[in-house]
């Protein structure tokens, strides 16, 4: 909760943001119905509900909102800035896939490749097949791959790899034995996952998983650059992506938002609290931190079809590429992209209007990361929005609530 001198700092913080703020021409977005889920996620905040958060939404090229709301840190009730730095895990995904795309583009990648024509130390991976023994107990049958994965299995997640922490299986317990989500040093992780066996059979099943994790050494080997180098060099810097990075580096620190220590999810995750530190190696699934003005850029270049302010990374073409359903009727049983959506690449993708639990339109192009942020654009609105927040616990329903105000605030 705010200490009494943050309240009235806040307070008046808030006060000149709304007091100059003004959606723009043509940005065709109700400024009175966002000042609502201003109200409300401030109220939230307050009520201990949640941290804090920062919002961000553009439409026609133009930011309509923009609003922090709550602490940055809990202990300390400092109120948080737009400026806040935000772990975004997942959210690490569509940047990745991007850098893997240009080098598509650059003909130095072909995403119908075996992994293994990059990364020779996973030739010959088995698939996992749980059977029960005379006893009845649940034994684990090593079975050859049908075929082996693809880098576009990679940018699906239908590599037959897979996370440790979602659902139970022999084969999942492997993973989290072999820590191979969290704390497995940079130069150690191939080695590790060659050892551990595929959940499915590649291109059967969407499973959420590492895959972007083993993408991030197909950019590495191609580009002849650690992924840090090429993602700075290649797009941070040419979007203005000034606060994105693996690391929080000291200047900035005082920036980083944090959750509530008592917030269940968060509770025994290994890498939360340790972002301050030099990562041990560049988790292409979910190792970034950003701002909402730096997701806010990459998600507008991908609006705009791969160019934003004269910098174009990719063609039109491409971004329609990966805002494409990718799966058919392919589906896994944890299927996190959910009712009236596919997966395109590194991202989910809506198939219709309809169909989902909240609104939204056809060719939509979303993701979201653990610790509570979410992003999606819509081509067919020129929209842009942008959730950060550091609440795991709570990430479904206030992205939930997001989408539905933006939405109803679309004129």
């Amino acid at each position: 909760m705010f200490s009494r001198a943050w309240a009235i700092v806040a307070a008046f913080a808030l006060a000149a943001c709304a007091a100059v703020q003004q959606a723009p021409q043509g940005a065709g977005v109700s400024k009175e119905r966002l000042d609502a889920l201003t109200a409300r996620m401030r109220s939230d905040a307050q009520q201990g509900r949640i941290p804090g958060a920062v919002m961000v939404v553009a439409r026609n090229g133009h930011t309509a909102y923009y609003e922090a709301v709550g602490t940055l840190d809990p202990k300390s009730g400092a109120p948080m800035p737009k400026d806040a730095i935000f772990r975004i895990y997942s959210m690490s995904k569509p940047i990745v896939t991007v850098a893997a795309m240009m080098l598509v583009e650059e003909g130095k990648l072909q995403i119908g490749d075996p992994v293994s024509r990059y990364l020779p130390e996973l030739k010959g991976m088995k698939v996992g097949v749980e059977k029960t023994d005379a006893s009845g107990k649940p034994v684990l049958e090593l079975v050859p791959a049908q075929r082996e994965m693809t880098v576009h299995d990679l940018l699906r997640h239908t590599s037959g790899l897979t996370y440790g922490f979602f659902g139970k299986s022999l084969v999942k317990e492997r993973y989290r034995e072999a820590h191979v989500d969290v704390g497995v040093p940079h130069a150690e992780y191939l080695g590790v996952v060659s050892k551990l066996p595929l959940h499915y059979q590649p291109g059967s099943t969407w499973d959420y998983s590492i895959s972007t994790d083993v993408l991030v050494y197909v950019i590495e080997r191609v580009s002849g650059r650690p992924l840090d180098q090429f993602l700075e060099e290649r797009i941070f810097k040419p979007l203005g992506m000034k606060d994105t990075a693996f690391q929080v580096a000291p200047a900035k620190a005082d920036r980083l938002a944090e959750a509530f220590e008592s917030d269940p999810l968060v509770r025994g995750a290994e890498d939360w609290h340790t972002k301050k530190q030099p990562a041990k190696r560049f988790s292409g699934g979910a190792g970034l931190l950003s701002t909402a003005a730096d997701y806010q850029r990459f998600a507008q270049m991908l609006v705009n079809g791969g160019e934003l302010d004269g910098v174009r990374l990719l063609s039109r073409k491409t971004v329609e590429y990966m805002d494409s359903d990718h799966l058919g009727p392919v589906r896994g049983p944890l299927y996190l992209p959910g009712p009236g959506y596919t997966f395109g690449l590194g991202g989910a993708v809506r198939l219709a209007d309809g169909m989902a639990p909240t609104p939204g339109s056809a060719g939509e192009f979303n993701w979201g990361g653990y610790g509570g942020t979410y992003f999606w654009i819509d081509p067919k609105e020129k929209l842009v929005a942008v959730l950060m927040m550091q609440s795991p616990s709570q990430r479904t329903y206030y992205r939930n609530l997001f989408r539905d105000v933006v939405y109803g605030a679309l004129q």
